[in-house]
C-alpha cells in the first residue's frame, strides 16, 4: 500500500455533475478523492506509459508505469533462458516425454499423476513492477469545497476541480499516443495565481531498488533506477513549465530532489519514461539479452518535442482519442445519462438481472478507451493492462490460457486498431526462444511452441521444477500459441492485409502449425486410428490424459486458418498444405457426448457434473472459436465410441454444450472469483441465443467483480486486486449479443451473420456503427422495439475473398444474402 503521507486531506462533496463533464455521459464521476488503487483511481495511459490518478485536491499522488518495466529476465540473471531445459538436459526431456506419452496410453483410465520431469524452474521470472509516484502540492490553505473529480473519455482526459481560499482549480492529467509522453496540469479557473506549487518524484512502494531523483536543469527532474537488483535500467524525464510563474529545481540528495514553482497562473509536468528493454534483441544472434540502449539518449530527444506546448499536445491527444475510438466505431444501448448521480453511486445500487443501460453503456466503453490506452505500445497489454502498482498479482505477465487472449476479443469487431504490439511481441519474444522449446523439450526441430504463463523475456518452458509439486494444470499447455494464432487469422479474416500476412501473419501461423503437426500421435489408448495430442490438461484443470477437447478443437482451427490462407500468403511449399489436409482429416475433433449428456472436456470421460470450474476450456469451440458453433456433421461427425461408429448432430453437439454451460455455474465457485469468467459465461450463453441468461452473466458480472472505478477485481469480497480482462472482454460479450458472424471450416460455407441474437429486454431500442466482421464487412445496425430496423452492410474494397456467400439471418430467418464482391453494399429494412 502507498505511504498515508501521500492521500490528499477529505474534500468536501460537490452536490452536481463537475462543469465539464462531457455532456455525452460518456465519462466517470466523483464526489471525493480516490482512496483505493484498486478500486478508486483512475486510469490514463498511451501504451507506452500508464497513470493512476485519485484526482487529490491540493495534494496529488499519481503512480506511474513503464509498460517494459520488469524485473528479473537477463537483467537479473545473465542465464535466464526462458525456462527451458539445457542442452545437455534434451535427451532426458525426450525419453521422459515418450514414457509420460506410453503411461498415458497404457492406463485403464488414460491418465497420470504428473509431468514434473518436464518442468524447469521459473528462475528469474520476474513481474511487471510500478515505476513510482508524481507528487505535485499546492501550498494551499483552508478548507476545499465544491470537489468532483473525473474520467472524460470522450477525451482521454482525467480532471479535478474544487475550491478553496476564494479559488477554484483544477488539475487534469493524460497520456498522448502522438506523443508519447504523460501530462499533468494546475491551473485556476479564474486565471488567477496559483499558491506555490511543487512536483517531486517519488520511488515505487514495491521492493525495487531506491532510484536517484535528481534535477537535470533547472526546470527537469530526472529519477534513474533499476528494476531489480542487478536489473533493468529505467528512467523518467518530467518537465516543469509555467504561464508567468518562476520554476527552479532543488536536489537535497541523490533521491530527493523537488521542482517549485512560484507566480505562475497555470504550471505543468510533461513526463516521458522508458528503459533498456528491447525486444529486437530477444533473440540467439544477441544471446537473448533483451538489452537495449541506454534510454536516457532517447528522451532527452523527445522531451523537448513532447514539451514544445501543452495545448497542442491536448488538442493532438483529443483528435487521437476521437479519431481511435469513436470514429470509426460507435454503439449506443438507448442509456439515458445520469449526469446528477456520481459513478460509484450508479454502481451501488446496481442490481443482477435489472441492470442499467447507462453503466452498461460506460462499462463497455471504459473497455475500448482501457485497450486502447494500454495496447499501443510497444508491448502488448498484460494482466493489468499497463497500470501496476508496485510488485503486481501473478506479474501482470502474459497469462496465455484466456487471459491475452480475452484482452483482444472485443478488438477485430469493434474497428480497434491494437494488435500490431501483440503480433511483434509473438514475432520477437515467443517465436525465437519457442524454437528452442520444441526442440529441447519435444525433440520437434520445426517451427515453435509457447506455454500458460510468459512474461517479456520470452518464457515458453514448462514452468514448475524441482520443488514446485505438480504444476501441470498450469505449466503442460503447449496450445497457448495456438489459440493465439486464432487472433492472427481473425485479423486477417477482418482486414485482408495482405502485406501483413505475407510478411508476418502466415509465418507466425505456419511456425506454429508446423510444430503441431510433428506433436499429434496416433491414439494408442483407444486405438481409434485418430491423432491426438498427450500429455494434455484442459487448461488449468488437474487431469493429465491424452486428447483434451481444447486442444483438438483448437489445433483442427487452426489447420483450418493455413488452408484458408495458403493462397493469399504467397508460399509455395504445397507439401506443408497437403500435411494440414492430411492430419486434419485424421484428428479426433475434441466433440465427444459424454455419459450425462455433456460435451466432454478430456477424451476419456472425467467430467464430473458438479465441477464448476473457473475455465471453460472445452467449450471454446462455442465462444471464441466455432469447431461447436458451425459445427459441420460431414467434416466433423465421424468417430468411434466405445466400439462404434457415430456421428453426432449439430444439434446434439450444441445441447450437449449447453448441459456443460450450465454445469460450470455462474462464474463464482471455490476455485475463484474472477471478472473474466463470467464474460465468458456471458458471451457464451449469447451463442446461443439466450437473451436472458446472457444479461443475468453480465450484470452479475458487474454487480460482483467490478468495483467503484468500474474496475474488474479478482475476488473482489477478500484482498480485491485489479486483473482487467474482464473489462476488456465486456465489449467483446455485448457485441456477441448483437451481432454474430462466427468463423467457418472454409471459404465454401456461407458466412451466417446474425442481428441481434441475444438482445435483452434492457436494451430495446439501440445503434451499432461502424462494427467489423470477418470477409471484411463494415455493419451499421439500428433496432427498435426489440427488433432491426435497418442494417447496412459494406464490403471493402480488397475483401479476403471476392466470391464469398454471406447470408444475414434475423431470429432463424435468412433476410438477406450477398457475395463479398469489391465495394458491394446493400441495406435491408424488411424484418
Amino acid at each position: 500500500m502507498r505511504s498515508k503521507a501521500f492521500f490528499a486531506p477529505a474534500a468536501i462533496a460537490s452536490s452536481a455533475v463537475p462543469v465539464g463533464f462531457p455532456i455525452s455521459g460518456n465519462g466517470l464521476w466523483y464526489d471525493s478523492p480516490g482512496d483505493t488503487w484498486a478500486k478508486t483511481y483512475l486510469p490514463v495511459g498511451n501504451g507506452f506509459l500508464g497513470a493512476m490518478t485519485p484526482g487529490g485536491a491540493f495534494v496529488e499522488s499519481t503512480q506511474l508505469n513503464i509498460e517494459s518495466l520488469w524485473s528479473g529476465g537477463p537483467f537479473q540473471d545473465p542465464s535466464y533462458n526462458g525456462g527451458n531445459k539445457q542442452p545437455s538436459e534434451a535427451a532426458a526431456a525426450h525419453q521422459a516425454m515418450e514414457s509420460i506419452r506410453a503411461s498415458i496410453f497404457a492406463s485403464a483410465t488414460g491418465q497420470i499423476d504428473n509431468i514434473e520431469a518436464l518442468t524447469t524452474s521459473p528462475g528469474a521470472y520476474g513481474s511487471y513492477v510500478g515505476a513510482g509516484y508524481l507528487i505535485s502540492t499546492m501550498n494551499a490553505s483552508g478548507p476545499v469545497t465544491g470537489f468532483a473529480r473525473w474520467l472524460d473519455m470522450d477525451e482521454g482526459v482525467a480532471r479535478a476541480t474544487w475550491s478553496q481560499s476564494n479559488n477554484s482549480y483544477i488539475r487534469e492529467t493524460f497520456c498522448s499516443y502522438p506523443s508519447q509522453a504523460c501530462y499533468h496540469r494546475i491551473a485556476s479557473s479564474s486565471n488567477a495565481t496559483l499558491p506555490s506549487t511543487t512536483f517531486a518524484f517519488a520511488p515505487s512502494d514495491s521492493l525495487l531498488p531506491t532510484p536517484n531523483v535528481t534535477c537535470l536543469d533547472s526546470s527537469t527532474l530526472q529519477l534513474r533506477g533499476f528494476a531489480s537488483e542487478p536489473g533493468m535500467l529505467y528512467e523518467i524525464l518530467g518537465k516543469v513549465q509555467s504561464t508567468n510563474g518562476r520554476v527552479a529545481c532543488a536536489s537535497l540528495d541523490a533521491s530527493n530532489a523537488t521542482i517549485s514553482v512560484t507566480g505562475g497562473t497555470e504550471t505543468w509536468i510533461t513526463w516521458v519514461g522508458s528503459t533498456e528493454y528491447s525486444m529486437d534483441a530477444g533473440n540467439a544472434n544477441s544471446n537473448f539479452s533483451f538489452r537495449g540502449a541506454d534510454p536516457h539518449a532517447a528522451l532527452t530527444l523527445l522531451l523537448p518535442l513532447a514539451s514544445s506546448s501543452y495545448q497542442n499536445a491536448l488538442a493532438q491527444h483529443v483528435a487521437d482519442i476521437n479519431a481511435t475510438l469513436y470514429g470509426r466505431f460507435s454503439l449506443s444501448l438507448g442509456q439515458a445519462p445520469q449526469l446528477d448521480i456520481p459513478t460509484d453511486q450508479i454502481r451501488a445500487v446496481y442490481q443482477v438481472d435489472k441492470g442499467d443501460p447507462y453503466l452498461e453503456w460506460l462499462t463497455f466503453n471504459l473497455g475500448r478507451y482501457m485497450l486502447a490506452s494500454s495496447a499501443r505500445g510497444t508491448l502488448p497489454a498484460n494482466l493489468q493492462g499497463k497500470w501496476a502498482e508496485g510488485t503486481a498479482p501473478w506479474g501482470a505477465d502474459y497469462h496465455s490460457n484466456i487471459n491475452i487472449q480475452m484482452n483482444y476479443w472485443s478488438a477485430e469487431m469493434s474497428n480497434l486498431d491494437v494488435t500490431r504490439p501483440l503480433f511483434d511481441y509473438f514475432e520477437k519474444t515467443w517465436a525465437p526462444r519457442g524454437a528452442m522449446t520444441a526442440q529441447t523439450l519435444y525433440n520437434i526441430s520445426r517451427g515453435w511452441v509457447t506455454h500458460n504463463e510468459m512474461n517479456i523475456f520470452g518464457h515458453t518452458g514448462m514452468k514448475g521444477g524441482a520443488g514446485a509439486g505438480n504444476t501441470a494444470q498450469y505449466a503442460d499447455y503447449p496450445e497457448s500459441a495456438v489459440w493465439m494464432m486464432i487472433h492472427v487469422w481473425d485479423h486477417f479474416d477482418h482486414t485482408n492485409d495482405v502485406v501483413w500476412w505475407k510478411a508476418q501473419g502466415w509465418p507466425l501461423l505456419k511456425g506454429v502449425a508446423s510444430f503441431h503437426l510433428d506433436k499429434l500421435i496416433p491414439d494408442l489408448h483407444f486405438n481409434d486410428s485418430t491423432l491426438v495430442v498427450a500429455p494434455c490438461n484442459s487448461p488449468e484443470q488437474s487431469h493429465i490424459t491424452l486428447g483434451c477437447a481444447h486442444a483438438q478443437q483448437l489445433i483442427w482451427q487452426m489447420f483450418n486458418a493455413v488452408e484458408k490462407g495458403f493462397n493469399a500468403s504467397g508460399d509455395t511449399d504445397v507439401a506443408f498444405l497437403n500435411e494440414v489436409r492430411s492430419k486434419r482429416a485424421l484428428m479426433d475433433k475434441g466433440l465427444r457426448i459424454g455419459q450425462w449428456g455433456q460435451l466432454q472436456e478430456w477424451k476419456v470421460d472425467l467430467d464430473s457434473p458438479t465441477d464448476t470450474h473457473r475455465h471453460l476450456s472445452h467449450l471454446i469451440g462455442l465462444y471464441p472459436g466455432y469447431a461447436v458453433s458451425s459445427y459441420d456433421t460431414g467434416l466433423q461427425g465421424g468417430l468411434i465410441v466405445n466400439g462404434t461408429k457415430t456421428s453426432y448432430t449439430k444439434d446434439q453437439v450444441m445441447n450437449a454444450a449447453m448441459i456443460s454451460l450450465i454445469h460450470r455455474g455462474n462464474g463464482t465457485g471455490p476455485d475463484a472469483d474472477a471478472g473474466w469468467e463470467k464474460i465468458w459465461r456471458a458471451a457464451a450463453w449469447a451463442q446461443f441465443g439466450n437473451a436472458p441468461k446472457f444479461y443475468h452473466e453480465l450484470t452479475y458480472t458487474i454487480y460482483e467483480t467490478f468495483g467503484p472505478n468500474l474496475f474488474s477485481l479478482y475476488n473482489p469480497n477478500a484482498d480485491a486486486f485489479f486483473q482487467i480482462d474482464a473489462n476488456l472482454g465486456f465489449p467483446a460479450a455485448v457485441l456477441n449479443a448483437l451481432l454474430q458472424a462466427q468463423d467457418v471450416p472454409s471459404f465454401d460455407t456461407p458466412l451466417v451473420i446474425t442481428l441481434l441474437p441475444a438482445l435483452p429486454a434492457a436494451w430495446p431500442s439501440g445503434q451499432l456503427k461502424g462494427a467489423r466482421t470477418r470477409g471484411g464487412i463494415t455493419v451499421d445496425l439500428q433496432w427498435n422495439s426489440g427488433k432491426p430496423t435497418a442494417v447496412a452492410l459494406t464490403v471493402d474494397p480488397n475483401p479476403i475473398s471476392a466470391t464469398r456467400p454471406v447470408q444475414v439471418v434475423f431470429v432463424g430467418k435468412v433476410v438477406g444474402t450477398l457475395t463479398t464482391k469489391p465495394g458491394f453494399s446493400t441495406t435491408i429494412q424488411s424484418f
